[in-house]
C-alpha cells in the first residue's frame, strides 16, 4: 500500500509542471483573443520617424562613452610607446613602461639583426587585448601570442589595450638580466 501511495505522489509531482503549462498556455491564448485585431502583431515597417524610435526602449550611451566614429581604436586614442629593441648585449627598454587600464597602445619592435632574439611574456599577453601585429605591411589580429620572435633585422608594431592592472613583463627567453626584459606597469 505504501508502495502504491509512493508511486502515485511521484506520478502527481511530475504532472503538475505539465498542468501549469498548460494554464499558462491557455492564458496566453486568452489574452490573444482579447487583443483588437492587428495589435498583437509584429510590424516590420521602417517607416517610424526617429522620435518613435528613442521612446521604444533605445538607450544611448553617447554623451558617457562618446570617443568619436572611430571608437577606442580610433587614432586620436592610441598612444604610441617608445619602442623595444632587440640586439645582443643591448638593452630591451630604455625605463620601465607605465599604462592605463582600458587604454589605446602602440610600440615597435626593432631588432638590428646581430643575433635571433624573441620577446616572450605570456603574462604580459594574457595582461593586455592584442589588436594587431604589423610585420612588413602585413597586418596580423592574432587570438593570442605568446612570444615574437626575429631570426633578421626588422621591424614589427604591436598595437594593444591594456587589461589587467599589476606588474607586467616581456623578456628575452633564457636571461635572467634586468636589461633584458620590458616592464609594463599597467594601473
Amino acid at each position: 500500500m505504501t508502495r502504491l501511495l509512493t508511486i502515485l505522489m511521484i506520478v502527481a509531482g511530475l504532472g503538475a509542471p505539465a498542468v501549469a503549462q498548460d494554464t499558462a498556455a491557455d492564458d496566453a491564448a486568452a489574452a490573444t483573443e482579447a487583443m483588437p485585431a492587428g495589435a498583437g502583431d509584429d510590424d516590420d515597417d521602417d517607416d517610424d520617424d526617429e522620435a518613435g524610435a528613442e521612446t521604444k526602449g533605445v538607450h544611448d550611451a553617447k554623451g558617457k562613452f562618446d570617443y568619436g566614429f572611430g571608437g577606442l581604436l580610433a587614432r586620436d586614442n592610441r598612444t604610441d610607446l617608445a619602442p623595444l629593441t632587440l640586439a645582443a648585449g643591448q638593452p630591451v627598454a630604455t625605463a620601465e613602461y607605465t599604462l592605463k587600464s582600458g587604454g589605446y597602445y602602440r610600440i615597435e619592435l626593432v631588432a638590428d639583426g646581430s643575433q635571433e632574439l624573441a620577446l616572450s611574456g605570456g603574462d604580459f599577453f594574457r595582461a593586455v587585448w592584442v589588436n594587431e601585429v604589423v610585420i612588413n605591411d602585413i597586418e596580423v589580429r592574432p587570438m593570442g601570442v605568446h612570444s615574437l620572435e626575429f631570426d633578421d633585422a626588422g621591424t614589427a608594431s604591436m598595437s594593444f589595450i591594456a587589461i589587467v592592472p599589476g606588474r607586467h613583463t616581456l623578456s628575452i627567453p633564457g636571461s635572467s638580466g634586468e636589461t633584458q626584459q620590458a616592464v609594463f606597469n599597467i594601473q
